[in-house]
């Protein structure tokens, strides 16, 4: 992610926030937690032009009303304060995607938010000669075989990041690169599910979180703003003891079966996964830099997902 998107993600996030605590400031307590990463959200909304700021409250204002209906115990009328709190960094890392986390201290309940602008990628992982993608996304290590597939394709691209080339100066990356790579990938994920029929289950969850929450994704070409439903622990949407939801949040089913990988149609750089339960991933690998080097970068979407997801669409009025 360039810096000027990085920026307009924090920002985006920084309207979300000022927007929840605004809106729930009409009914009850409500406090932002103030720690670093409120302050290098900051910095980015005040980067912004104004022109920017009023779209990114706009399309916050979109959405927010439907957040607090999804979540009755957010807006119950009490004494106690509601925190709201972005989350660290690392929190990523670790497998805790949401980016806002909304609490209560006086009882056990938390719910959070991941919010995108203008992106639906779940995740922007690597491949490398020294990554190991099958310990980080599923807990086994990858095969020798694996090791060795890859092996001469990343020495050639460690000699031309030496040479100082362009990715636009090789010859036929697709076929040099790309194809042998993602090859190397697919015969590495079908080895592993051989070995650990829990991969589909694993897999999933690395790339969506650990913990429930809803995502917001603003779509500022056609001015709506999307909130989907992850609710794989049936933490979200609990009624509140004056009343509950509008929406019926259902609990999501983790994939159990690897039905298929394999590359795109008529695609030299993007394969499909098929998971039982719906659900459908998309594995986009490209350079990420304009110099060659020995990394090359996923773009990971979902391109199907269990009807028991909710999406919801907001329109900016």
């Amino acid at each position: 992610m360039s810096s000027s998107s990085n920026d307009q993600g924090r920002a985006y996030e920084f309207a979300w926030i000022n927007a929840l605590c605004e809106r729930l400031s009409q009914i009850r307590n409500v406090n932002i937690v103030d720690n670093s990463s409120y302050h290098a959200n900051e910095r980015s909304w005040n980067l912004m032009p104004e022109e920017t700021q009023q779209l990114f409250v706009r399309s916050a204002y979109a959405a927010v009303d439907t957040i607090l209906e999804l979540e009755p115990i957010m807006v119950e009328i009490n004494d106690d304060e509601v925190l709201l709190e972005f989350q660290r960094d690392g929190a990523g890392i670790e497998g805790d995607v949401r980016d806002i986390v909304i609490k209560r201290n006086s009882i056990d309940w938390e719910v959070g938010l991941s919010v995108k602008h203008n992106h639906e990628a779940v995740k922007h992982s690597r491949l490398s000669h020294r990554l190991d993608f099958g310990m980080e996304w599923f807990g086994m290590p990858c095969s020798q075989q694996y090791w060795n597939d890859i092996e001469p394709i990343f020495q050639m691209l460690s000699q031309e990041k030496r040479n100082g080339t362009a990715w636009s100066e090789l010859p036929n990356k697709e076929n040099d690169v790309y194809i042998p790579l993602l090859e190397a990938f697919i015969n590495e994920v079908l080895r592993s599910y051989h070995l650990n029929p829990n991969l589909p289950q694993r897999m999933v969850e690395y790339l969506i979180g650990v913990c429930d929450y809803y995502k917001v994704v603003s779509v500022d070409s056609r001015r709506m703003t999307l909130v989907h439903s992850f609710n794989l622990h049936g933490t979200l949407n609990h009624p509140s003891t004056q009343r509950v939801s509008a929406f019926e949040v259902p609990v999501v089913d983790l994939p159990t079966e690897l039905i298929s990988i394999r590359f795109k149609p008529n695609s030299t750089n993007t394969v499909e996964m098929y998971l039982n339960n719906g659900w459908e991933l998309s594995f986009r690998i490209h350079n990420a830099s304009t110099l060659v080097e020995p990394s090359l970068k996923f773009d990971i979407q979902f391109i199907g997902m269990p009807l028991s997801i909710l999406n919801i669409e907001c329109r900016w009025y």
